[in-house]
């Protein structure tokens, strides 16, 4: 089976988004779309388009579902309040002395957002394979769902959300937060699912980006750059674990495919001061890379 698998990487998500482009627009067919934080809601966009094309079209067009994702962030996330409200220090403080710290930003807007593109019956009919992953604070574990799964929004949101930055979302008395706390690139799950040829988009490169100036004091700039070490090296172990085991596979006599398509140098994106102009670069450096990529596929090929 051919599976899309989007990693996460907050914002960056925007390089995701060109990459996705460039893939699907040369003639890549997904059954499986599995995604992590922001690589969760650029999955849970495609499947809900791919379910739109089917009840309209019977018939999905994969370049015209990626068209449309690209469109969705220009036109819809361009600035921070796009997606997060900062909240008054005032409360922020309150909140923390009496045990009802839920964030430093809340992230109603981009919920709105999202829930204002998406529809239960397209989701629910889609005809692609999807899962999401989130971590349950409590027993620290990683839980998939598919779109059947009746919380699965709940899920896609809890996806995305950024530890410290953002609140847990409760689902069914369970706390649950972003799933890159486990796996950034969900591409273990959906080998067990049945993937075999897959195209893995991540939005770090193998390097960590390194600040010529970096303000520890600022709360936000410092979970975001501890977060970036983190989510660097666990998505650098997803990527080693997958080559490995493709490898491992081949030799088998089952043969896999496996792309991997990230950046080649580190992506950078203040997330407390971007603008349209900062997301657009961020596509189009992703549909170049995923355009290379293709092109380095046709070659090795020939």
């Amino acid at each position: 089976m051919k599976a899309l698998v989007l990693g996460g990487g907050s914002m960056k998500g925007a390089f995701q988004v060109g990459v996705i482009q460039a893939v699907l627009e040369n003639g890549f067919e997904p059954e499986m779309i599995y995604g992590i934080s922001v690589g969760a809601l650029n999955t849970t966009f495609l499947a809900n388009e791919a379910g739109r094309q089917m009840e309209e079209n019977k018939e999905v067009k994969w370049s015209l579902a990626s068209r449309r994702l690209l469109e969705f962030w220009i036109k819809n996330i361009t600035q921070p309040q796009d997606i997060s409200m900062l909240r008054s220090r005032v409360m922020l403080g309150m909140n923390t002395l009496m045990s009802r710290f839920d964030g430093i930003v809340d992230p109603l807007p981009l919920h709105q957002l999202i829930r204002k593109h998406l529809s239960d019956d397209h989701l629910a009919n889609t005809p692609v394979k999807v899962k999401v992953g989130a971590v349950n604070i409590g027993s620290g574990e990683i839980k998939y769902v598919s779109t059947s799964d009746k919380h699965y929004v709940d899920f896609m949101y809890a996806s995305s959300s950024i530890p410290m930055l953002m609140p847990a979302i409760e689902i069914e008395g369970q706390l649950y937060l972003d799933g890159g706390l486990r796996e950034v690139a969900p591409i273990r799950q959906a080998i067990e699912d049945g993937a075999t040829e897959i195209v893995l988009i991540a939005c770090h490169s193998p390097l960590l980006y390194q600040p010529e100036e970096l303000n520890t004091r600022n709360l936000i700039t410092l979970i975001e750059r501890v977060r970036d070490i983190t989510v660097n090296q666990i998505v650098n172990n997803n990527i080693g674990w997958a080559e490995s085991y493709v490898d491992r596979s081949t030799l088998r006599g089952k043969p896999m495919k496996l792309i991997v398509i990230r950046p080649n140098a580190p992506l950078f994106l203040d997330l407390q001061r971007f603008n349209s102009d900062d997301i657009s670069r961020l596509i189009i450096e992703g549909y170049r890379a995923g355009m290379e990529s293709i092109l380095k596929k046709e070659k090795v090929s020939e």
